[in-house]
Parts: structure tokens; sequence; C-alpha cells
């Protein structure tokens, strides 16, 4: 059973622990079954790599690389602070939605 990540992709947030504590980033993509995120700009690695078909020519390329989701919280884009996820459930039709909500000011997330 995977476990539940609080943000998803394109959710811009801010790290909270670690060498990037403080930065902002927008998340890239989201790992479920590892709990983690990538974080763009956040957790740069230097990757050696060999000349294949994709790359012609080989040598050291930098990109990002996963960080536990627990490090990172959400920031919300009506008022711009960083945040904690709520859940709430809005009538759409004859049916109920579950949607994210800022813990601050209230607001629908998406």
């Amino acid at each position: 059973m995977p476990n539940r990540v609080h943000v998803k992709k394109g959710d811009t947030v801010v790290v909270l622990s670690g060498k990037y504590k403080g930065k902002q980033g927008k998340v890239l993509t989201v790992l479920p079954t590892d709990n983690k995120v990538v974080v763009e700009g956040v957790n740069i690695i230097t990757k050696h790599v060999r000349p294949n078909q994709k790359m012609r020519q080989g040598g050291i390329i930098t990109q990002e690389a996963p960080i536990y989701s627990c490090k990172v919280m959400l920031v919300c884009p009506k008022c711009n602070q960083p945040t904690r996820v709520g859940h709430k459930f809005i009538h759409e039709g004859d049916k109920e939605v579950k949607v994210r909500s800022c813990k601050k000011c209230g607001e629908l997330i998406d």
C-alpha cells in the first residue's frame, strides 16, 4: 500500500530542514511508494554519464535527486505562506468531492 504524500506535481513547496533549508521550488515529480518528491533546484547531484544513443558525448551532468516529502511544506498560492494541508468536502452536483485547503487562510488549494 503506497503512502499518502501531501503535495502534488506542480505545487510550490519550501524545504524545512537540511542543506537546502528555506529554499522554495516547484515539485517536478512525486514518488509515493518511496514517500519522496523531486523539487526544482533542490538536492542537486552531479552524475557521471557514459556516451550512449541519447547523449552522444558523455560527461558530468547535474540533476535534482528526490528528498523525503516530510521535509517539505506546501506554500499556499493565496496567502503565500508555508502551511499544513487540510481537507474539505464540497458538493459538486450530486456527489461530494474531497479537496485540499490551507490551514492558515482556509482557502481551497485545488
